[in-house]
């Protein structure tokens, strides 16, 4: 499902309205409009080619595993999956490379780059590779190993413009853009925050 979705052309009204839905008044995460607005996010990533190919691969397969979780237990939220998967004892948690809250944590670092990344290109700095670099370096680079790194550093010189990037989030004109940005950025902030505290609280950040 994942795969067929993120053929279709990237909105940044999609996923703003999937991430303003994520979260209920109990402070939840809803799994069903998080993997929408995750969706969302990999067509913007594909839009781009094969500068962002090593993390629109990889959130494709944890969207998949994760959309397998929700239908085989019937997760409505982020909080019951880490409930169900927590019941199992730590042990047995971090034995599973498959595990949800395992999947949940790569999805939740690579949203926090997004997050920066696209707070950058709100900001006006006309430099993307150097917008995207400073994401980077702030969020996925430490948990990468230093060949993916120097890869990923690289492949950020050859980004498109900042016109160019506000183009691709089809909403209209680059004032339309920058305005809609500034409404979805705290949407998917709120997201991670509640996510971090999440597994902050349950020891849960350095799944393996």
């Amino acid at each position: 499902m994942a795969a067929a979705a993120a053929a279709a052309p990237f909105s940044l009204r999609e996923v703003l309205d999937a991430f303003r839905r994520c979260v209920t008044e109990q402070r939840e995460v809803l799994l069903e409009p998080y993997l929408s607005g995750w969706r969302g996010l990999i067509r913007f990533l594909q839009s781009l080619g094969a500068v962002f190919s090593f993390i629109s691969k990889d959130a494709v397969a944890k969207v998949a595993l994760l959309e397998g979780h929700q239908q085989q237990h019937g997760f409505v939220s982020l909080q019951s999956l880490v409930q169900h998967e927590l019941a199992a004892g730590p042990a047995a948690l971090r034995a599973r490379s498959d595990s949800g809250c395992r999947t949940v944590l790569r999805l939740h670092r690579a949203l926090r780059w997004l997050q920066l990344f696209l707070e950058g290109l709100r900001s006006g700095e006309p430099r993307t590779s150097v917008l995207c670099t400073d994401a980077y370096n702030a969020s996925l680079a430490q948990h990468h190993p230093w060949v993916v790194r120097k890869a990923a550093t690289v492949a950020f010189c050859a980004l498109p413009s900042r016109d160019a990037f506000l183009e691709i989030m089809n909403v209209g004109s680059q004032e339309e853009a920058v305005a809609m940005l500034g409404e979805a950025i705290p949407y998917i902030g709120d997201v991670y925050s509640i996510t971090q505290e999440l597994f902050t609280q349950h020891k849960l950040l350095d799944l393996p």
